[in-house]
């Protein structure tokens, strides 16, 4: 440690489980820390919603005035990690205009409010950190920002929600329905007791709204992000998919999609998948997350780990807070955040992918080549069809259900496809549709 060098203050907002784990960590590892950073840590003060004496910590570092914490003189480092957007928002803004470091945490808040946060840290000649926004322990933001910022990311993709990749994963393994693999993944502790951010996906749109933010540098928000969840995919869905030799994922995808004037646009979604069991995302199961990164120079490179949870979430804050510290003591400054390409945002219509259509049909002759000719009317081109046969509970044949694997093609024209099939008398029930994704072809 730097001989005489001051203590640093840290304020943490917020004692849930990530905020419960960062200050044990601050109390057990303090030698450690002040050894690596050059300078001690002390712990300020906690903002929390109610003082209480039960909180596991002093009550006397316990406050309810948030914004006064964050803006105390003898602080330089908040730490928060309250969610939701406000008073969250509040909080960061008052503690960077008193000039004072941010790590962060808040995904929510970030994908709707990036721009604001790094401008405030800009004018205040302050750092603003949030690796753990996005896939807990995975390091992931920091290779980005820093590893390859001599490079070109071409594409950011994968399994960022470690709740509807569990779901998934249950259904694979065991044949269940999603509602009976949802009812596990809650009595184990997995899924809120209100899971639509997760299983409609808009936790994974805005983590996906700050990787595309920051990997094409451009402002990417939450609302830009395309967006379907996992509620509608089905036991057959995960079984069809295993006859292709693929897995069905929830994936969150940012990449740059180039026209044909040579002009670039951004596309960033969320939805699931059929990936084959060859890609490496197909593997990654149970809650884990995992991150594929495509430069140009760089090539393939992947990121797995935990991707959720309390010590996880803990180790990528205080990879946050060491480094905000180390800034402070030797004088340096955090990446700015980067938007000169500000390019446009592609609409989902116009991204080319592969695509699973479900179909409930009658059981006669000639079926097959009316859905076909359907297909080719609006050029969508077929790579694979299946058909089976359907049956009710007695075991009498009710019709036939037949699944058809596509070449690329933009969803303006699949979409256009699947209308047209509705309207078809041979087809009952377009049961599903699911787009394929990691395949060159």
């Amino acid at each position: 440690m730097t001989v005489g060098q001051r203590p640093l203050g840290v304020a943490v907002l917020g004692l849930g489980n990530v905020g419960t784990e960062v200050v044990r960590i601050l109390h057990e590892s303090a030698d450690d820390l002040a050894a690596r950073i050059g300078a001690p840590l002390e712990l300020r003060g906690i903002g929390v919603r109610r003082v209480a004496p039960d909180r596991g910590v002093p009550v006397d570092l316990l406050t309810e005035d948030i914004e006064g914490l964050s803006a105390r003189d003898d602080v330089d480092i908040v730490v928060e990690l309250m969610g939701p957007v406000e008073p969250a928002r509040r909080a960061i803004l008052t503690a960077l205009r008193h000039g004072k470091s941010v790590v962060t945490a808040n995904k929510a808040l970030l994908a709707q409010s990036t721009g604001e946060l790094s401008d405030a840290a800009e004018s205040a000649h302050v750092d603003l950190y949030f690796e753990a926004a996005v896939a807990g322990a995975i390091p992931v933001i920091r290779p980005l920002t820093q590893s390859l910022a001599g490079d070109r990311v071409l594409r950011v993709a994968g399994i960022v929600n470690g709740t509807t990749n569990y779901i998934l994963s249950a259904m694979a393994e065991t044949g269940a329905s999603y509602t009976d693999a949802l009812a596990d993944a809650s009595a184990l502790g997995y899924a809120e007791a209100d899971p639509t951010a997760d299983v409609e996906g808009y936790d994974a749109a805005a983590k996906a709204a700050i990787l595309a933010s920051i990997a094409f540098h451009t402002p990417v928000r939450a609302d830009d992000v395309y967006r379907e969840g996992i509620t509608k995919v089905s036991a057959d869905d995960v079984k069809s998919a295993h006859a292709l030799g693929c897995a069905i994922k929830l994936l969150s995808i940012c990449e740059r999609i180039t026209d044909a004037d040579g002009s670039e646009r951004v596309s960033a979604r969320v939805h699931p998948a059929l990936v084959p069991l060859t890609h490496p995302l197909a593997s990654v199961n149970g809650a884990f997350n995992a991150v594929v990164v495509e430069a140009a120079a760089a090539g393939r490179l992947m990121f797995y780990g935990q991707g959720a949870g309390g010590a996880p979430t803990a180790s990528a804050v205080m990879g946050d807070v060491v480094m905000a510290a180390r800034n402070r003591v030797q004088g340096g400054r955090a990446p700015r955040e980067s938007k000169y390409a500000q390019l446009p945002i592609a609409p989902i219509g116009v991204v080319p992918t592969r695509y699973y259509v479900s179909l409930h049909v009658s059981d006669r002759p000639g079926v097959l080549s009316t859905v076909a000719a359907e297909f080719a009317r609006h050029e969508v081109s077929i790579a694979e069809v299946r058909q089976e046969g359907m049956v009710d509970e007695d075991g009498q044949r009710i019709g036939a259900r037949i699944a058809v694997l596509t070449h690329r093609a933009t969803d303006a024209a699949l979409s256009e496809t699947v209308a047209a099939l509705k309207d078809l008398d041979v087809v009952s029930t377009v049961a599903s549709v699911l787009r394929m994704e990691g395949t060159e072809e």
